[in-house]
């Protein structure tokens, strides 16, 4: 099994490519990321890729981030159909020079309550006005540690292993691929240290394969506060991260401080989710910030949509009603930035994130230039 890749190599990779900006993911006809994967519907949903896919490079942004494993009962329902229509999404991003990271796993969860059931295949549907069109979904809150539909079961999880072994093996040497995301939020659904065993063997998987693409595993339980230790999932999760990524929705200020602690890590930096209008987490401020660090960057959501994550998570209505938090602009969308005839949601945001994609492209240029006279 591979090791964990030193800083200098790390780093050595970071710099042999521009600046890392985009988004995470899905077709804006999807209803949710089975309706993205399944053979159903696929055509449909391709051609709906098509279309925001050129927007994507319009915009000047050179990644994705996608969850092809939150359908793993896709995958089971037909694994080489499954990894066929993956084929044609990463064909579709290389076409248009954008990589993708691909997320493994993932803990953002929904509680297991009467309303519940397993994932299907087949026609989905969905809730009107809820962010991610569930009305009892992860992103409401969570009165106890909510399962994990298949690696809290030891025989679903070998095939859930399959599947990740299957994937990583089949795009270990694959250049279109740029990070193997491990682990989504481990410990998220009030799960916390119980998703440790998952955490490990995860990785433990992955590296067995000995791709050439990094792996990371975000944060996004991190206090900015440095006197407030890492819980034992996201401290593993830090420590065996090839290159450091985390998420954060919260405001400038304490974003600013969030990265001077990652920073210490002396390691490459990316954020794989944030813009959260609402919460004050904006275009405005972050992707600036972003450019001036070269951390690299993938908003949540591009085209609004059927999956409606410009609607605010459920857990912030709740919040705000029961008055624990109150600074919430409810006038603003949540996520995503273009809205469905494919006009920019605020085009000052579209404007400023081309500007300093251009920019980034040519500060990449001039490196490569000086490299090159060296």
């Amino acid at each position: 099994m591979s090791k964990r890749w030193t800083k200098e190599r790390a780093w050595e990779w970071y710099n042999r490519r521009p600046w890392l900006r985009g988004c995470n993911y899905m077709p804006s006809d999807a209803i949710n990321h089975v309706d993205q994967w399944q053979a159903l519907h696929f055509d449909d949903r391709i051609k709906t890729a098509e279309k925001e896919v050129a927007l994507m490079k319009e915009t000047g942004y050179n990644t994705v981030r996608i969850f092809p494993s939150m359908a793993h009962v896709c995958w089971l329902d037909d694994p080489d159909g499954f990894m066929e229509r993956l084929e044609r999404y990463i064909s579709l991003f290389a076409e248009h020079s954008i990589s993708c990271m691909i997320v493994l796993a993932n803990d953002c969860m929904p509680p297991k309550t009467p309303e519940w059931k397993m994932p299907y295949v087949g026609e989905q549907s969905y809730d009107v006005g809820y962010h991610g069109g569930v009305k009892r979904s992860q992103h409401g809150k969570h009165t106890q540690p909510a399962p994990h539909f298949y690696l809290d079961n030891c025989e679903s999880a070998e095939k859930y292993y399959e599947m990740v072994r299957q994937i990583v093996t089949a795009y270990k040497d694959d250049e279109r691929i740029c990070v193997w995301d491990v682990y989504n939020e481990p410990g998220n659904s009030m799960r916390r240290n119980i998703t440790l065993p998952n955490l490990k063997r995860m990785f433990e998987t992955v590296r067995a394969v000995r791709p050439i693409q990094p792996l990371t595993c975000g944060l996004f339980m991190m206090s900015p506060d440095e006197d407030i230790p890492l819980c034992e999932v996201e401290e593993y999760s830090l420590k065996h991260s090839d290159i450091i990524t985390y998420h954060y929705y919260g405001g400038f200020e304490d974003h600013v401080r969030i990265i001077k602690r990652l920073k210490k890590e002396g390691r490459p930096l990316m954020n794989t989710e944030w813009m959260g209008r609402c919460l004050h987490n904006t275009v405005f401020d972050l992707f600036p910030l972003f450019y001036m660090e070269k951390i690299g960057s993938y908003n949540w959501g591009f085209v609004a949509g059927k999956y409606q994550t410009y609607e605010p998570w459920e857990v912030t209505w709740e919040r705000y009603a029961n008055g624990e938090e109150t600074d919430v602009d409810f006038t603003v969308w949540f996520h995503d930035l273009y809205r469905p005839n494919h006009r920019p949601y605020d085009p000052r945001e579209i404007d400023l994130i081309k500007k300093f994609c251009l920019l980034a492209d040519k500060d990449f240029d001039r490196e490569c230039k000086e490299r090159k006279e060296k």
